[in-house]
């Protein structure tokens, strides 16, 4: 268990990040028909969609930005993300009143790059891949003088994002399993570690794209991979490689993975809408795709309430538009 987080560093983090981020609610919801009368099968969304920038991100990206000396912050804040890290570090950078630099892919939703902008980031654009716009800010960093806030694989950012699983437990504490994405890998290592660590009984499932399964075949290889680019809808989950950190930690302390593909995916968006009333991104929408699909296939016991991690909700409105008049048309 050497170099893993404490439940204390996550703890500390959420006293980092208080009055900044928010505590999200976790809304009840159930199919009555797909779940039963039963309410052991419960189900419950994690709102991370409602959070400050529409997404967990604020959570680590404050928790590290916040630890940076203020000599070394005044000089801005740089960082290398598909968008909602990216939103996150823009409005971390405005809160301290420093520069902010987002290197995002080329392919990144406007509704993310406008938002960075919009807050006073200048955005730069390279490549498809986390390695390709990890390589281009490094670069940018040390000729701007500036600090890089890592998207996923640091210490304090997996502990900023890990006060989601404290929230979970405060809000539900006889939580039975909980449903938490995997992009590179800095939200599940986080709730991961503040779930086990409380409450060793509770299950946590990860959840990649078919084709971006990347900490999938890390484990099996037993040590962190890089796999093939594969598009797919859920952009912030499709890193081609999980961190070292991020990989210790699943590693030590998640259950079990499983992938889901973009059709699912959609579904399960207008699950979240139809049943929830919330509106989910691709990368947010994937965790209710995988407990309903569990669920199905007979892998969910009737241990208790049922958490499933809404990441966030920042979405194209043209293209979730097409997801549910699609969803209609099929019905």
């Amino acid at each position: 268990m050497t170099g893993l987080l404490t439940l204390d560093d996550i703890r500390a983090a959420a006293s980092r990040i208080a009055g900044v981020a928010r505590v999200t609610p976790l809304v009840e919801v159930r199919e009555l028909s797909a779940w039963g009368e039963a309410d052991a099968f419960s189900l419950r969304l994690k709102c991370e969609n409602l959070q400050v920038g529409g997404a967990f991100k604020i959570r680590g990206a404050f928790n590290m930005a916040s630890q940076i000396p203020e000599s070394a912050r005044r000089a801005g804040l740089l960082t290398y993300s598909s968008g909602n890290h990216g939103l996150a570090t823009a409005i971390t950078a405005r809160r301290l009143g420093v520069p902010a630099v987002i290197v995002m892919p080329t392919t990144a939703p406007p509704v993310k790059v406008e938002g960075a902008r919009g807050l006073g980031a200048e955005v730069l654009f390279e490549g498809t891949t986390t390695l390709e716009r990890k390589k281009r800010g490094e670069a940018e960093a040390a000729r701007r003088g500036m600090t890089i806030v890592p998207p996923f694989d640091h210490p304090h950012t997996v502990a900023g994002q890990g006060t989601v699983g404290l929230e979970i437990l405060e809000q539900c504490p006889e939580v039975a399993t909980v449903y938490v994405q995997i992009g590179g890998g800095g939200l599940i290592s986080g709730i991961a570690t503040a779930i086990k660590r409380s409450r060793p009984s509770a299950q946590v499932v990860g959840v990649e794209p078919v084709g971006s399964a990347r900490m999938t075949a890390s484990l099996a290889a037993g040590e962190p991979v890089t796999i093939p680019m594969t598009p797919g809808i859920a952009d912030g989950l499709l890193a081609v490689r999980p961190g070292d950190i991020t990989f210790r930690h699943v590693r030590a302390f998640v259950d079990r993975i499983v992938t889901i593909d973009d059709r699912a995916i959609v579904a399960a968006l207008r699950w979240i809408f139809r049943e929830g009333r919330l509106v989910a991104e691709p990368s947010g929408a994937i965790t209710v795709a995988a407990a309903l699909s569990d669920l199905a296939a007979g892998r969910l016991e009737p241990r208790g309430p049922v958490v499933a991690v809404i990441s966030g909700g920042n979405v194209e409105p043209a293209a979730f538009r097409q997801y549910l008049e699609d969803g209609a048309a099929a019905g």
